[in-house]
Formats: structure tokens, C-alpha cells, sequence
């Protein structure tokens, strides 16, 4: 697959496609055992259509199983993470949809790896 940009996260890592100013198209691979932070987004939404393997898509309240196939929508402001407590790689594509579209428009609320800066009580904007 060609891509124009890479990045390795301790969840997996993931493939940017395609970006203008308001739309992004990225591939994901998360690891057995991993998952996303608890997040959420100021200035985007997201849908994520799986690929392949099976994930749990935490949106708000609700945990929905997802697999191959499967669309889940994020509106702007949820709190959202996918977890993939399977044995095999999760893939999914994001889809990202905002007026500002940057790696730093990530609120982490939860994150298995210490990605969250406490002084400013999560609510500051981390990228990675």
C-alpha cells in the first residue's frame, strides 16, 4: 500500500492515505491485547470501518463488538476508544471529518501508557 506518512504507537500504529483541509483517511493496526486512549476531539468526528479481526468500539456509555464489516460512528465530543482483546491484529480504517485536523486534537482521559499530562487536569491536547 503507499502512504505519505507512518507512525508506530505502543497500541500498533497506524498509515495516513490522504489529507486536505477537512478530511483524513488513515489505516490502523492494533496489536492483540492493546488498545486506544479514552479519548475524545474538539474539532473532528471519526467513523471506523473494520477490516479485519474482531474489536470492542467503546463510544460514550456503550461497548459494541466489531468486525469486519462494521461502521461505527463518532460524533464530534464522544468519548471513544477501540480495544482489541483478541489474538490476532485488529485493522480498521478512520475517517476523520473536522475544521481542523491535527494529531494534537486528542483530550486523553484513560490511557494504558501514560500518555496523559496531569497538570492540567487531562484536558490538555497530547499528540501520539
Amino acid at each position: 500500500m503507499k502512504y505519505f506518512e507512518e507512525s508506530i504507537r505502543p497500541w500498533g500504529r497506524y498509515q495516513k492515505f490522504f489529507q486536505d483541509e477537512k478530511i483524513w483517511i488513515k489505516y490502523l493496526q492494533v496489536t492483540p491485547q492493546s488498545r486506544l486512549s479514552l479519548q475524545k476531539h474538539q474539532y473532528r468526528s471519526e467513523k471506523w470501518i473494520i477490516v479485519d479481526g474482531q474489536g470492542l468500539a467503546v463510544i460514550e456509555d456503550k461497548t459494541v463488538k466489531v468486525g469486519p464489516g462494521s461502521v461505527v460512528d463518532i460524533p464530534l465530543g464522544a468519548v471513544h476508544r477501540m480495544c482489541n482483546p483478541s489474538g490476532s491484529t485488529l485493522t480498521f480504517i478512520e475517517v476523520a471529518f473536522g475544521e481542523s485536523l491535527t494529531e494534537e486534537d486528542i483530550i486523553r482521559l484513560e490511557d494504558d501508557y501514560h500518555r496523559i499530562d496531569m497538570d492540567e487536569s487531562n484536558l490538555k491536547f497530547i499528540s501520539g
